[in-house]
């Protein structure tokens, strides 16, 4: 497949670009396609897509399919619960959640047909973008950098064929990218779509759930506006010299990137929606008052401001690293019963019911997609050899099956898709692949248009494989 990057775009220029954040603002109309995409029926699309990512690796045994008749070693210690949709079963430790359960959706024969390599680069890649890891992914695992050869990240396919928003960016990013360098996950960027449609990136900190940081929008102290003006002459100057001697492409996405951080910066309505200190103080609270649950308070800021696509990449808490054998999120190699118990699912179970219940109390869950999904799910039998076997009580990672939710955006609620074995081990009934997610993202958002154009004039799909689950809506 011909990749829509010049040959003459390094792979430096396009981590750093990525790094600057603003290349997911959209300049311009897309490429048009060579030929139409398959007609889809007819539907009210939605407006926006918030997706909610767990990193490490959610278990989906001990939150939305569980197994209370397999043995002990798989089923572990947690019970489900009734819930608000007939249905649906939830673990014991999601109560809020399961009182919105008739919103939601969960498929739950998700599955990588063998094709992923069971680390985690390889799992942001398949679910983030809908496409197989390729041969890299096996040679390098967790070594395996974003390439702007790369498949783009389903936000930024959305991003790109969305209306312009006319003063924020077209798909957001928070409150952290995963992961720390050098070991950034290839997936939720642009790549080959090119970087002006990479996400912008919005920062925040466990210790500091209040505060987030646009870096790239905070003029330092005393850059008066006169003082931005100068700074955007010189810019001008400094480009102009620098295309004598830097490669043009890359030059151009630069350009770009500085021309809509100066719009941004001067943008009311950007700095009223990214300011989460307007919310009252009892939302905040109904959220809870964590890095996870005010970046999820502000994915509903985002939206309800039009942002087309609002990526939350759950913020790991290093303080749970050492007990949970992970970095602190939902790759619990050991002790995975405790941590979820008092950390993950506590924590998730607020704020993911608190978006549920705000959007749809104020209107907005008809046209706002939630998706909820990882990179993976865990061993259905307890025990992992690498944090005390049995004794440890961890799951280690599992490709072969795991779940996703969906609400809003037009889903049925209450509903169930696929099932797995007794075991939750593999796919029983209606396996489903990342590929199919990301086309019932495109669908849900109205998006019939997959084609794209390379630099050299060559038309490609963006997503070949996958149909999207239509019976949901």
């Amino acid at each position: 497949m011909p990749p829509a990057f010049s040959h003459r775009s390094s792979r430096r220029t396009f981590l750093v670009a990525s790094t600057v954040g603003f290349a997911g603002l959209r300049f311009g109309t897309p490429r048009a396609a060579a030929s139409p995409a398959p007609q889809v029926p007819a539907r009210r699309r939605a407006r926006s897509t918030i997706l909610f990512f767990l990193c490490g690796g959610a278990s989906h045994i001990d939150t939305w399919d569980m197994k209370p008749d397999a043995p002990r070693e798989y089923r572990g210690p947690f019970n489900p619960i009734r819930t608000s949709a007939p249905d649906i079963r939830l673990c014991e430790h999601l109560p809020c959640l399961a009182r919105h359960a008739h919103h939601l959706a969960v498929v739950r024969s998700v599955t990588d047909y063998g094709r992923a390599t069971g680390d985690h680069h390889a799992g942001y890649y398949y679910n983030l973008t809908g496409h197989p890891p390729d041969r890299t992914f096996r040679t390098m695992g967790n070594d395996r950098r974003p390439e702007p050869t790369d498949w783009p990240f389903m936000g930024s396919v959305v991003g790109s064929r969305m209306p312009v928003h006319p003063s924020l960016p077209q798909i957001v990013t928070l409150p952290h990218k995963p992961s720390r360098a050098p070991y950034t996950r290839p997936g939720q960027f642009a790549a080959r779509l090119g970087v002006d449609h990479d996400p912008f990136y919005i920062y925040g900190q466990v210790d500091k759930p209040l505060e987030f940081t646009t870096p790239a929008l905070t003029l330092q102290s005393g850059v008066t506006p006169s003082r931005l003006a100068a700074r955007r002459e010189l810019l001008t100057s400094l480009e102009t010299s620098r295309r004598n001697l830097d490669d043009i492409a890359s030059v151009g996405n630069f350009s770009h990137t500085q021309h809509k951080a100066f719009s941004l910066l001067g943008s009311t309505s950007a700095a009223q929606a990214l300011d989460i200190a307007l919310e009252p103080d009892h939302t905040r609270k109904r959220y809870g008052e964590t890095i996870n649950g005010m970046s999820l308070l502000m994915a509903r800021r985002l939206v309800e401001a039009g942002v087309p696509f609002v990526t939350v990449f759950w913020k790991e808490n290093e303080k749970l690293a050492s007990q949970c054998k992970s970095a602190g999120g939902w790759d619990t190699h050991g002790n995975n019963f405790n941590c979820l118990k008092d950390h993950l699912l506590p924590e998730f179970d607020q704020g993911f019911s608190a978006l549920v219940e705000d959007l749809h109390g104020r209107d907005l869950l008809d046209e706002t997609l939630l998706l909820v999904t990882s990179e993976m799910g865990r061993k259905p039998r307890i025990g992992d050899s690498r944090s005390g076997g049995i004794d440890g009580a961890g799951r280690d990672h599992w490709t072969a099956c795991m779940s996703v939710l969906f609400a809003g955006g037009g889903i049925q609620g209450g509903t169930t898709v696929g099932a797995t074995d007794r075991l939750a081990e593999y796919p029983s009934d209606r396996p489903v692949g990342p590929e199919d997610i990301a086309k019932t993202v495109y669908y849900a958002m109205g998006i019939k248009d997959l084609q794209a154009v390379d630099l050299q004039g060559r038309p490609f799909s963006l997503l070949q494989e996958g149909q999207p689950l239509v019976d949901l809506f």
